[in-house]
């Protein structure tokens, strides 16, 4: 099977209403999407993944209505949440209604919802009398695809369709927020930075990844390149590294004796957000260079989306 890679939306929902799979574009990543009420379509999503089924799904639609008709009790919290940053890269893990599969949710009692931020992928969901789920398109526990191509380098053949809507703009995955009694939780930080969170409903805690999962993407190692990876946070840990099969992305430190081939500097304004927008295509840029196999990435800051790099940056160097 060729696969289509092309902008065509009509393509992109005929392909889903027959039980097959299309990656998607988002506002974060590429995801590898899936009829979210067609468990043979589930399952292939994580077949071809190779995902395990313990750890949940998201599903994505373009309306709060029907957000609503297939979740139950929305918190006030939650709802204002969804009021302030949908369509956008928040998901809300919410109480399942029947409609939603075990598949989805690994068995457990809450289901993950979004609305994405891509005009493409609003236009294919509106188009849909169901969800689509929808994880990132790439191999399990690899890094997360934010272009087209990324997605056509692994599966190509694999899948019907990639439904080309250009770089994805943020460039990291959704921040995931629930509710458990009564407290807000963040329990994967992403494309929506805490601090714009708080302005909305005030303090919120922050839970630790788990090696079971009570959310998607939440699992101890994930992101990795295929590379070792050292983490750098000062420009004396920098200077030390004297590697030559080693490459370099940073953000606010410099290196002048560095090959422009092996750097990577994530934003020349120093910009949090630019940087995420970079960040996993840097991670990609040497993948088929044998002659990298070190990449000496420097820690971000640890605000805005500096946080979500950086937890991203802590598991992908997970050993």
């Amino acid at each position: 099977m060729k696969t289509e890679c092309s902008p065509n939306v009509d393509h992109a929902a005929g392909f889903l209403a027959e039980g097959k799979l299309v990656s998607i574009p988002t506002e974060t990543v590429y995801g590898l999407a899936a009829n979210g009420f067609r468990e043979s379509a589930l399952k292939e999503v994580f077949r071809v993944k190779q995902r395990p089924f313990y750890d949940p799904l998201i599903l994505h639609t373009d309306s709060l209505e029907k957000v609503e008709q297939w979740t139950l009790n929305m918190s006030p919290h939650l709802r204002k949440l969804a009021d302030a940053f949908w369509p956008g890269p928040l998901t809300l893990l919410l109480e399942r209604s029947e409609a939603i599969s075990d598949v989805v949710t690994a068995g457990l009692p809450r289901v993950a919802f979004r609305i994405p931020e891509h005009p493409l992928t609003l236009d294919l969901l509106a188009r849909l009398d169901f969800p689509l789920a929808a994880p990132s398109a790439n191999p399990f526990g690899y890094v997360s695809p934010t272009q087209a191509s990324h997605v056509m380098h692994h599966f190509d053949g694999a899948i019907a369709m990639v439904l080309d809507g250009g770089p994805c703009q943020v460039g990291i995955e959704s921040t995931i927020v629930g509710e458990e009694d009564g407290e807000l939780i963040v329990y994967r930080l992403g494309g929506l930075a805490l601090e714009e969170i708080e302005k909305v409903v005030g303090s919120i805690t922050v839970r630790d990844s788990s090696s079971k999962p009570s959310a998607p993407g939440m699992l101890e190692r994930h992101y990795s390149p295929g590379k070792q990876i050292h983490v750098v946070e000062s420009q004396e840990e920098l200077n030390a590294q004297k590697s030559d099969r080693a490459a370099f992305i940073l953000f606010g430190l410099g290196l002048s004796d560095a090959k422009p081939s092996r750097l990577i500097q994530l934003s020349s304004a120093n910009d949090p957000k630019e940087a995420a927008a970079n960040f996993y295509a840097a991670l990609r840029h040497w993948e088929d260079d044998e002659a990298v196999t070190e990449l000496i990435i420097e820690r971000m800051p640890d605000f805005d989306l500096g946080r979500a790099i950086n937890d991203r940056l802590r598991r992908a160097a997970h050993r």
